[in-house]
């Protein structure tokens, strides 16, 4: 629990981090599925860049501390502006009660990503400016350091990613329930094998649930002594398939990298 004490302290916020005013429910699927409820992932944030004067959501993110936001490295773009959207949960909603747009400062992407073995592929998202707490708008806590989440483990994966391959980006946040995959099964040679490494988590695989295009970078939700906390950073799956068996949704495992991300919030 150190990693969520310290975040909580950091953050000074009223409710702590990884506790939804709105708790989320817990029964819906993403892929073919239905929508989370209104603001019961309080730090799911939508990054989007400018392009022809509209802004356009590319990936999904996580509040970590009133600065800052956590997503995946294969999501930023040096050529890019980006913002990032707090507390929505209708991206076609222009002025959605309780959401916020906040302009990015700078972001950091992780010296040793490596987009061809996609190793690494986490970025921290400086902000403009600190936000403030709201009901609609907290922060996740993040995971001690080196925590292994066993086999079946019950988390969820939220973001406005496509409902099913090929299938259309859906407008309201979406969640699914997807259960941590060991890396023993993961690394099997039927399932993703050598591509799965030890800074990975694995989750899902079922055939059913899944993250899929648009997902990416956003949150592996996984409550904890009552806290929810970022377990994972939507990386990568099946490029064909959203939802294929025994190859479940592939995630930059957050507690391999706890002393970068404290070291690059420290620094800048």
């Amino acid at each position: 629990m150190l990693g969520a004490v310290c975040l909580a302290l950091l953050l000074g916020y009223a409710y702590g981090c990884g506790q939804p005013a709105v708790p989320p429910q817990l029964d819906t699927r993403v892929v073919g599925g239905e929508d989370a409820k209104p603001h019961s992932w309080p730090w799911q944030i939508s990054l989007q860049y400018s392009r022809s004067g509209e802004w356009r959501h590319t990936c999904g993110g996580t509040l970590i501390a009133p600065q800052w936001v956590l997503t995946a490295a294969h999501c930023i773009s040096s050529g890019r502006t980006y913002r990032v959207m707090l507390g929505k949960q209708d991206l076609s909603v222009e002025d959605e009660p309780g959401s916020l747009a906040v302009g990015v400062e700078k972001t950091i992407v992780h010296e040793k990503w490596n987009s061809l073995l996609v190793i690494n592929d986490i970025a921290l998202i400086k902000l403009e400016e600190e936000v403030e707490e709201t009901e609609t708008i907290q922060a996740a806590c993040l995971p001690p350091a080196g925590l292994i989440l066993e086999n079946d483990y019950p988390c969820y994966v939220t973001g406005w990613g496509r409902l099913k391959t090929n299938g259309p980006l859906p407008d309201v946040l979406q969640q699914a329930l997807l259960p941590v995959v060991d890396h023993e099964t993961c690394t099997q040679r039927d399932w993703w094998g050598s591509l799965v490494r030890a800074t990975m988590v694995c989750a899902g695989g079922d055939g059913v649930r899944s993250g899929c295009n648009g997902d990416s970078g956003g949150p592996l939700n996984c409550q904890r002594e009552g806290l929810w906390e970022v377990n994972g950073i939507v990386s990568f799956g099946s490029g064909w398939s959203c939802n294929m068996a025994k190859k479940p949704t592939v995630f930059t495992r957050v507690s391999a990298y706890i002393d970068w991300i404290n070291e690059k919030m420290s620094e800048n």
